[in-house]
């Protein structure tokens, strides 16, 4: 039994069928099902069941991808040590960004991070939070950067920096006139929100739902980005609220719309999220400290009522 095998079962579990997981180790067909033959005949067990379609694992085949990616987990591990101890960092990083943050901080950090670290090659994708608990569960990203808490057992959090959030008020709007807003002026009814699946949306919600009692059928409308939410509401179709990293690079004109809250100003936790098994701390440890680092000049505030991204 050896390291290769053991990813070979890996990919075939995951693409369930021999070609595509070929593909992504690299190989022939016939040399990963050569392998695949050989250690099935080891164990003189069947991993897969082949009648399938699909392929399919069989009931000890579940037990033995369980079992293998532990292994070859632990195996990267040895890499991971020795990198650290030469004090190298780089390699291939696997990051989710959700999209209320992916457009203000990625520009903030990126090539700052990319001169400091040149050897880390970043693959970096937009993901919702719930497609990113999804990846970081399966192997699939080394981390992301999300609304916290999510209080998950298999996923730890540090915390990069608190978001107060900020009020959009277009000028024919009931609290336009009013220079800062309490938590209770809210009212969903009158308000512009994304669409369901953003956890930002969610936030929202739970904000108003601090104060008033509403239910998800009365929202009118939604949008999938908070650009959209701003035209809408230049439009008069309702105020919304913005993550203050949105609201930095606003016009004069869009600026005189903006409206903070009374302290404690209502405001989203950022954290660096990634499994509990995860190999690749040097890197984990160096983008938190990048981004802490950097964002420590935009936001100042420090009295805040952090809001739950998720759904009540």
């Amino acid at each position: 039994m050896t390291i290769t095998q053991l990813n070979y079962v890996l990919a075939i579990a995951e693409h369930k069928n021999f070609t595509k997981a070929a593909e992504k180790c690299f190989v022939t067909q016939p040399t990963l099902s050569t392998q695949i033959q050989k250690l099935e005949d080891e164990l003189d067990v069947l991993i897969f069941d082949r009648s399938k379609k699909p392929i399919e694992l069989t009931d000890v085949g579940r037990k033995i991808v369980l079992q293998a990616k532990n292994i070859v987990d632990e195996s990267e591990r040895i890499q991971d040590i020795v990198d650290q101890q030469k004090g190298f960092i780089g390699g291939e990083f696997k990051l989710g960004i959700i999209p209320t943050i992916m457009p203000t901080l990625l520009p903030m950090f990126l090539k700052a991070f990319i001169k400091k670290y040149p050897k880390v090659k970043l693959k970096i994708e937009e993901l919702t939070t719930e497609e990113i608990i999804i990846r970081i569960n399966d192997g699939h990203l080394d981390a992301a950067i999300a609304a916290t808490p999510l209080e998950l057992e298999t996923i730890k959090e540090r915390v990069l920096y608190y978001e107060p959030f900020v009020a959009y008020v277009p000028n024919d709007h009931r609290l336009y006139n009013k220079k800062t807003l309490e938590t209770a002026d809210l009212d969903v009814d009158d308000m512009l929100l994304l669409e369901d699946g953003h956890c930002f949306r969610d936030g929202v919600i739970n904000l108003c739902k601090t104060f008033k009692n509403h239910t998800d059928d009365q929202f009118q409308l939604e949008s999938g980005s908070i650009e959209t939410l701003i035209k809408l509401s230049n439009e008069g179709l309702g105020m919304t609220l913005l993550p203050y990293l949105h609201t930095i690079e606003l016009s004069d004109k869009q600026r005189d719309k903006l409206r903070h809250f009374a302290d404690p100003s209502p405001a989203r936790e950022v954290s660096i999220i990634y499994h509990k098994n995860e190999l690749k701390m040097q890197i984990i440890d160096s983008l938190h400290n990048v981004i802490s680092g950097i964002i420590r000049g935009a936001i100042a505030f420090q009295n805040v009522d952090i809001i739950s991204p998720l759904p009540k």
